[in-house]
């Protein structure tokens, strides 16, 4: 019988329990993916495999030393953390689907739930516009083509949070500084899988180089919709939902099967950065008008005996 389990044959090399070390390029054992600086990395986030079991959440704010949020219950959801935030970088939201007419369905089709459920994070934009809007240059695109803030340059002036059309970014109330996933930019440097990714027990969050992701993704949907998923689709991909408005495309992307405003992101996101031409050029048409209008009134006014 042949063994279902693959395995990296580098993981023979690292079989004890009580390691003294870092492993070299671990991410190629945990991800199948080798980390190299010049490469465009990102995640894949399959909703149809989340089971809301908040182990991206936990893993982020352990390796990122983040504080807790809304330790009560909301009376909205059964998610207590609620949305991304300054001190949440990963959000698992909760979406209960009612049944015809609003009211909850007491039959379910075998095997599946009345809940979708999906882990939200900062989708490291191709253009992004946070970065676009940031006057000190806090904002950068690493290495490794994600996008991070510099904590000691940010001057906490929050242009980024409205200029974000997914509502990712925050100011802290407690630095004054604009906080937000870094798709782990430290574990990458040394060779590791981002915590949240290494840690989903689904791998509901896949990490790897953006064009493996994306024919993963695009395969994943065909076997949805030969398994009778028709509503399945990408979110993020160049020429799908969510990279419209010059956005390109997505790092953090998903695939989702209801409309991108059930999951809370917008159906046409835009950069800001691109109205400001033609808000600019209107602008100026106004004041154009109206000192020509001036001009008019005050030539007739002199003109009167």
């Amino acid at each position: 019988m042949d063994n279902i389990f693959h395995m990296h044959p580098r993981a023979a090399e690292h079989h004890q329990s009580d390691l003294d070390r870092v492993i070299p390029d671990e991410s190629e054992l945990t991800a199948g993916v080798r980390i190299e600086p010049g490469r465009s990395y990102g995640f894949f986030t399959d909703t149809t495999l989340c089971i809301g079991c908040k182990a991206c959440e936990v893993a982020c704010k352990e390796w990122n030393n983040l504080p807790a949020d809304n330790l009560g219950l909301t009376g909205q959801s059964f998610d207590n953390t609620g949305a991304l935030s300054a001190n949440t970088w990963r959000h698992v939201s909760f979406v209960e689907k009612s049944g015809a007419d609003g009211v909850r369905a007491d039959v379910q089709q075998p095997f599946q739930s009345g809940w979708l459920m999906m882990s939200d994070v900062c989708k490291h934009c191709h253009h992004a516009p946070c970065m676009e809007a940031c006057p000190t240059g806090a904002l950068f695109k690493t290495e490794f083509d994600t996008v991070v803030v510099q904590q000691d340059i940010c001057n906490g002036c929050g242009y980024c949070v409205p200029a974000c059309p997914f509502g990712v970014v925050e100011v802290s109330s407690l630095d004054g500084k604009a906080h937000k996933c870094t798709l782990c930019y430290d574990r990458l440097k040394g060779g590791l899988e981002p915590a949240c990714a290494k840690s989903c027990p689904t791998d509901s969050i896949q990490f790897g180089e953006l064009a493996d992701l994306q024919d993963r993704a695009a395969s994943r949907v065909a076997e949805l919709h030969a398994r009778g998923v028709p509503s399945a689709y990408l979110y993020g991909t160049p020429g799908a939902p969510g990279a419209t408005g010059g956005m390109s495309h997505l790092n953090a992307f998903f695939l989702l099967t209801d409309r991108p405003e059930v999951y809370n992101l917008p159906s046409a996101p835009s950069r800001p950065s691109l109205r400001v031409g033609p808000s600019l050029a209107s602008g100026l048409a106004a004041v154009a008008g109206l000192t020509l209008a001036a001009a008019l009134l005050f030539g007739q006014g002199e003109r009167r005996p």
